[in-house]
């Protein structure tokens, strides 16, 4: 069973209308109707991949398995690009570097097997016991400059953004476990960025942050500052959804025409049966629509 997820018809239309504000035809080449998705892309998050034993749920020698087989379904499926929406890895109870360096090697060898282009979104646990740089030294985001936390492209009349939260409350970037995981922050600068990023397209958009910035009610995994970046995204009127990680239990809210979602994560429970990623369809005919396996569950709007 597939199960699915779609975004309504209405709240794509008032983010197609947005872009007409921009003047620019072109702009609304992702809104026209047409048969089938325009884009199908492969979403997974929190595969917190280590060589330890497992801790409560967290089953982490698994992950890499359970990661193989969601790229294979993706290669399967000729999904056109996939997104790994952070805690790519994880680290030992007593945190050796280079260990945690070959566990990103690792789960990236296998990410490597996808017959298309991959991003990632920095997760915490990215950062846990290695820098950032040590990190985007070790991936590859196709197409996208290296030493870039947060970035943007273009595919088939969308726009999408990747941010980077992985910063303290005082503006001060995560570095080699330098962070309560509670204390997320996008600065000003990135704000700054996001909103020039958003006026620049004349795209219906798609964002993606390992962090949330829509649940009230797990405070302790929101970015801190999440009022002021959603604030940019509504006023852009451009921006459909965000995906998130972080809260491995995974989530849905829609705040002001944008919807927010939140995958559950592949470290949880043992077994194959307990993984969890999606194909995301990004359709002209005014839908996106979440097809789950294993543990993503049924959820229609």
């Amino acid at each position: 069973m597939k199960p699915t997820w779609t975004l309504s018809r209405k709240t794509f239309l008032k983010a197609c209308a947005g872009t007409a504000v921009v003047g620019t035809v072109g702009a609304l080449a992702g809104c026209k109707p047409s048969n089938g998705p325009v884009l199908r892309i492969g979403l997974v998050s929190d595969t917190h991949y280590a060589d330890r034993p497992p801790a409560g749920i967290r089953f982490y020698k698994e992950s890499i398995s359970k990661f193989q087989e969601c790229v294979e379904k993706m290669n399967e499926e000729q999904v056109d690009f996939m997104v790994h929406i952070g805690d790519f890895k994880d680290e030992d109870s007593e945190p050796v570097e280079s260990r945690t360096l070959q566990y990103v090697h690792d789960l990236e060898a296998v990410y490597a097997q996808f017959k298309g282009p991959r991003y990632h979104v920095l997760g915490n646990h990215d950062i846990d016991s290695i820098s950032k740089k040590q990190f985007l030294g070790a991936i590859e985001n196709t197409g996208v400059d290296p030493q870039a936390t947060y970035y943007s492209f273009d595919k088939e009349g969308y726009h999408f953004v990747v941010l980077d939260a992985t910063f303290r409350q005082d503006g001060v970037a995560y570095d080699k476990g330098n962070f309560d995981w509670k204390d997320t922050f996008i600065p000003e600068e990135q704000l700054s960025w996001l909103a020039a990023d958003l006026e620049a397209t004349d795209q219906p958009t798609l964002v993606f942050v390992h962090q949330l910035l829509d649940s009230e009610q797990t405070i302790e995994h929101q970015i801190k500052n999440a009022a002021a970046v959603r604030k940019v995204l509504e006023a852009s009127k451009k921006v459909l959804a965000v995906f998130h990680g972080h809260q491995h239990k995974g989530g849905h809210h829609e705040i002001n025409g944008i919807h927010y979602y939140t995958m559950k994560a592949v470290v949880d429970n043992s077994g194959p049966e307990n993984n969890s990623y999606a194909i995301l369809e990004v359709n002209r005919s005014g839908d996106l629509t979440v097809k789950g396996y294993r543990r993503i569950e049924d959820v229609t709007l």
